[in-house]
């Protein structure tokens, strides 16, 4: 299951890394945007797969920041 970002910001913080368990509602990433910092829960439980952002990055709406399996 792809983790997409639901506005564009920037990654301020990543708390999983590749080959962690997470469970429904752990927070996986922080955004930031428009000076709000805004949690991004895991949807379901799983494995964290890949991540596809690192803090400072900027993403847009959309775009995929954790693969979980």
């Amino acid at each position: 299951m792809e983790v997409k970002s639901r506005m564009p910001g920037k990654v301020d913080a990543v708390n999983v890394k590749v080959g962690d368990a997470v469970k429904q509602g752990d927070v996986l990433l922080v955004l930031e945007a428009m000076k709000m910092k805004t949690p991004v829960p895991a949807p379901q439980n799983g494995t964290v797969k890949e991540l596809k952002a690192e803090p400072g990055a900027r993403v847009n709406a959309g775009a995929v920041l954790v693969v979980l399996e």
